[in-house]
């Protein structure tokens, strides 16, 4: 590759003398306008327009355009007069966490090389110190032209340099979201998290441009004298009427592609912590690894407050239901509502560790009954002995007395 810039990264009193590569290129289409009679190619020449010639390029030079509409010329000299600390030299300012970037701010990208055997030394050290904090760095830099500030990070054993926007360049999003509010239900979100998750991985090295391909085929075809193929169908838009439809429809075809799927009008599989989702209602059922958001669990708890005070007819049974449900409110989770309302989750159904809790409980009162009826039954048995041996000895004395 052949560089595009020398110059030096300041480090601290470090200096690494450095060179930079593109690290990308582009394969983009691209296309000529022609003369449609003829097919002559259309050229644009620049001409000065007060003289209406065509001016050569070595005559030709940049100039500032004020606000008024002067234009103030500036030559190359110019503009390498200029008192700029960062003219030749990557200046780092701070080291970062890369989660701190915004990735709207990163424009161009480029490869940092070392520029002879004595810039690779510091050049390793500054990558080893990157790569051990796990920082990117943030320099300002003049390239191309212009001042910018430029982010360095490494890329496998080489430094990167991603040029970035400064933060006054980015827009705000005004007026790209939904004015009016929108909610969400539960069931969709599940719905949109079984299709993330039920598209799996991507593998970037199987992306390519398909549009250039077709161009390509286009043009092959139309040199061999060929008809070129007709175009496929096009993938289905337009207005999202059901959004739960489209969902199940889009997790159904993901999984069909992946060969998991039960088919149109079959069960949606629920990837998302061993949930399943099934049916156009989103009806639920749950295992361990369900969600559980305070919403969820203040509707759970609701439905399980309900379920025990309609159950319940006497005036203590109302109590314990509306003790039930008070407790199942406050702990927000299946696993304290199985507690409360004897192993049996308001949600749906109880899972095993739940039924096993419910299960042990009822044998801890139950045996703790028994011991204490036993107790009971050792003391009264006690008191009657002692009562007996009572009553047999004042029959004794009455017996002596009178003799």
């Amino acid at each position: 590759m052949r560089s595009i810039w020398k110059g030096s990264i300041s480090f601290g009193l470090v200096n690494i003398p450095i060179k930079i590569f593109g690290a990308t290129e582009s394969h983009s289409v691209s296309f000529r306008q022609v003369h449609m009679a003829d097919g002559g190619r259309i050229r644009y020449r620049k001409v000065c327009e007060l003289e209406d010639e065509e001016v050569p390029n070595e005559e030709i030079i940049k100039a500032y355009e004020a606000p008024d509409g002067t234009t103030v010329p500036l030559t190359d000299e110019d503009l390498a007069a200029l008192p700029l600390p960062t003219a030749k030299t990557i200046e780092i300012l701070a080291f970062v966490p890369a989660d701190s970037i915004d990735p709207l701010q990163l424009e161009r990208s480029y490869y940092i090389g070392a520029d002879g055997a004595a810039a690779a030394k510091p050049y390793v050290l500054l990558r080893e110190a990157l790569n051990t904090t796990r920082k990117v760095a943030v320099a300002k830099l003049a390239l191309r032209g212009r001042q910018t500030l430029g982010m360095l990070r490494v890329i496998e054993d080489a430094l990167a340099l991603h040029t970035m926007l400064w933060p006054d360049e980015i827009r705000p999003p005004v007026g790209v979201v939904p004015e009016k509010k929108v909610k969400v239900r539960e069931a969709e979100l599940d719905l949109a998290d079984t299709l993330m998750e039920t598209l799996g991985e991507l593998d970037v090295e199987e992306l390519h441009d398909e549009y250039r391909e077709a161009v390509e085929a286009l043009v092959e075809a139309k040199l061999e004298g060929a008809e070129p193929e007709p175009a496929g169908e096009p993938s289905e838009g337009g207005r999202v009427i059901d959004l739960m439809a489209a969902l199940e429809k889009s997790v159904r075809a993901a999984q069909q592609e992946r060969g998991e799927g039960a088919g149109e009008g079959g069960e949606v599989k629920q990837l998302r912590g061993g949930a399943r989702q099934t049916g156009r209602g989103g009806t639920k059922k749950t295992a361990a690894g369900e969600r559980t958001s305070s919403g969820g669990a203040r509707k759970a708890a609701a439905s399980g407050g309900k379920k025990a005070a309609s159950s319940a007819k006497g005036g203590g049974a109302k109590k314990s239901a509306s003790a039930e449900a008070g407790t199942a409110g406050t702990a927000g989770t299946r696993k304290s509502a199985a507690k409360t309302t004897g192993g049996k989750a308001t949600g749906g159904k109880a899972t095993g560790a739940e039924k096993s809790t419910a299960k042990k409980s009822t044998a801890t009162k139950s045996a703790a009954k028994k011991s204490t009826q036993k107790k009971t039954a050792e003391k009264k048995a006690a008191e009657k002995k002692t009562a007996g041996k009572t009553t047999a000895g004042k029959t004794a004395a009455r017996k002596r007395a009178s003799a």
